[in-house]
């Protein structure tokens, strides 16, 4: 029965094996990041996780018991020195894992392991407390304050509205320029819209005159017909 026993073998021997593993750990806190398939790059984690662990204790005997790991000596003084700035607000999880695909030779899965800088959280809950605390004094200034004449606000209201209507008037040299320039090209049309309409007119009056015309001589004809039909009037005389 394997009770307790979660070590990976990977096909090797425990000495081969372990100093596979003290190798990549050194490296590992040398340059921050590795790659590696991703059954040691688990391993390794677990490694660096435990010799984070005795660099945050920092004592003698910690620092001793990494060194019996760690090839190199500057590569563990290197870690006492920042483990505390580091990871001394985090208590587990140094580590990252990535997986990167398949190495194409072998198409074993690959992955990288890097180091991760802890990054304490934010306190937005006290922020919020000390943001209202000071809005209340603000507040209670506010309504503290004497009340202003409502004259002089208008005055004031006034003023503004004249200044901003006097530098809304107030024209560059380019924008009078440019009006200018307008008045005249509406100026020099101004004659050519009149000779048109004047052009318009006339020929609305000429074809007007014919119908005048023939509307004067059919009241003309109507009147001489009714002349004729019309019965002179006997006076008494005539009757007697």
């Amino acid at each position: 029965m394997r009770h307790r026993k979660a070590v990976l073998k990977l096909n090797r021997t425990p000495s081969h094996r372990k100093a596979m593993f003290r190798n990549m750990v050194t490296s590992l806190f040398k340059y921050e990041r590795i790659k590696t398939t991703g059954a040691k790059a688990k391993e390794v984690s677990r490694w660096a996780d435990h010799l984070i662990t005795l660099a945050k204790r920092g004592d003698l005997h910690a620092r001793r018991q990494a060194l019996a790991i760690v090839r190199e000596k500057d590569v563990v003084h290197k870690l006492f020195e920042q483990a505390a700035e580091r990871y001394g607000s985090v208590s587990g999880g140094y580590t990252r894992v990535v997986k990167l695909g398949h190495r194409p030779g072998d198409a074993a899965p690959v992955s990288l392991v890097e180091l991760i800088y802890s990054q304490e959280p934010k306190k937005k809950k006290a922020r919020k407390k000390k943001a209202k605390a000071d809005a209340a004094p603000a507040k209670a200034a506010t309504d503290s304050k004497p009340a202003v004449d409502e004259d002089k606000e208008k005055s004031d209201k006034a003023v503004k509205k004249e200044t901003k209507a006097k530098s809304a008037t107030k024209a560059t040299p380019k924008k009078k320029a440019a009006a200018d320039e307008k008045v005249e090209k509406a100026e020099a049309k101004a004659p050519v819209k009149k000779k048109a309409a004047a052009k318009k007119e006339a020929a609305e009056t000429e074809k007007e005159e014919p119908k005048k015309k023939a509307k004067a001589a059919a009241k003309e004809d109507d009147g001489d017909a009714k002349k004729k039909k019309a019965p002179a009037k006997k006076t008494k005389q005539d009757e007697k």
